[in-house]
């Protein structure tokens, strides 16, 4: 920790101080109603809702209140969630029926500000978010449809998405009584979705077989897009970390084993400049490109497992030449002298109205931006873990 403290004070004091403005100015600009990080909701021009965009940067801001100590952080996300959170518990412009995984990761900042601020209404409005897993619809195997909007489908997304929440609830406010259940269906991704010639995951899954994207024999999607291998190792470390102190030692040492294989084949396709390909099995492939928010995703999970004893040390220089990578290359200013994070693919998904087929085409037409909360929250996340 303190090796790192001077790497990050010593050599590397300039990407310390313009992290740190950059984070200063994200908070002096934003708020509840207008986060600055969260172009989707500016480009739509709608009114703010809560989300899963807005719930990782809250998890990052408190994740430095956490190491610093310093009050404004830990206001600023009590202000954030209170601009959502009634004090009956409800949630402004959530609806559990809506039945989105994606609304789930939100929630699990209410743990925290429960335990740090005593106030009943996050005590409360955790509860509510419990009820949509109660009755999510979900596919032949036990897993949680992604969303309602996308029947039968499980996406690598929705792992980090519920599963951590899920895992936290279990653990505090029920006994543990279905912590077997989120170990199976992680186990029930490995199973589906895994391409056992490269070692990564596929992005989404169809128990259905009926979705164009889907492989009639496999039900996969047929790529494997950096963001969502991302969100998945993530949601892997930060399950295991809450089954810390659990007795579930087949399942942890199960989990283990899947991070350290997915660990093992992310490291082989690392770029020499310490970030990954949006398209990471297909790195020749002309019009691929370095991609930020999931280099900054798996930055952020190799950092913490090693941090936590879930990898081996050796992955700790992994995680810091893709830290860097972003700095070095993504990191820079505007003509303004405001802090900017470029090269972060703004959305990723399967199905919908846009027709989108999982197809190279298609991973490859998706808007480069610069700014957006999916990159510049993992790369706060990854930035916390170099702190520590």
């Amino acid at each position: 920790m303190d090796q790192k403290r001077h790497q990050l004070q010593g050599d590397r004091a300039a990407t310390k101080q313009l992290l740190d403005e950059y984070i200063d100015y994200l908070m002096a600009h934003s708020d509840s109603e207008h986060p600055a990080w969260n172009l989707e909701m500016i480009r739509s021009g709608k009114r703010n809702k809560w989300n899963y965009i807005d719930g990782c940067m809250i998890t990052g801001i408190l994740e430095l209140y956490e190491i610093t100590g310093e009050a404004r952080f830990l206001d600023f996300a009590d202000r954030f969630l209170s601009g959502f959170v009634e004090e009956d518990g409800s949630i402004r412009t959530y609806d559990p029926e809506e039945y989105s995984l994606d609304n789930v990761n939100p929630g699990k900042n209410l743990f925290p500000l429960y335990d740090l601020t005593g106030k009943e209404k996050y005590r409360k409005a955790i509860e509510l978010v419990r009820s949509q897993l109660s009755t999510m619809p979900r596919t032949p195997e036990g897993n949680f449809w992604h969303k309602l909007i996308y029947p039968n489908q499980v996406w690598l997304d929705g792992i980090y998405m519920a599963l951590p929440f899920y895992m936290e609830y279990e653990k505090r406010f029920d006994q543990e009584k279905d912590c077997p259940d989120i170990c199976q269906q992680i186990a029930n991704v490995e199973i589906r979705m895994r391409d056992p010639e490269t070692g990564l995951y596929y992005h989404g899954y169809d128990a259905s077989r009926k979705m164009y994207w889907a492989d009639p024999d496999t039900g996969c999607s047929p790529n494997f897009w950096l963001r969502a291998e991302g969100w998945f190792i993530l949601g892997l470390v930060d399950v295991l970390e809450i089954m810390t102190d659990l007795p579930m030692q087949s399942e942890t040492v199960h989990l283990q084993h899947m991070l350290l294989d997915l660990a093992e084949a992310l490291t082989r396709y690392q770029d020499p400049s310490g970030l990954w390909y949006q398209l990471i099995a297909l790195p020749e492939l002309e019009g691929n490109y370095l991609e930020t928010s999931g280099t900054a995703l798996i930055s952020a999970a190799l950092l913490k497992a090693v941090r936590l004893g879930f990898l081996p040390e050796s992955f700790r220089a992994v995680g810091e030449k893709a830290f860097y990578g972003i700095v070095d290359h993504r990191l820079t200013k505007n003509a303004d002298g405001t802090p900017c994070v470029t090269g972060i693919c703004l959305v990723g998904g399967l199905g919908g109205e846009q027709h989108r087929d999982g197809s190279v085409a298609y991973y490859l037409s998706e808007l480069v931006v610069q700014n957006d909360a999916k990159g510049v929250g993992p790369l706060l996340l990854a930035y916390t873990e170099m702190l520590r």
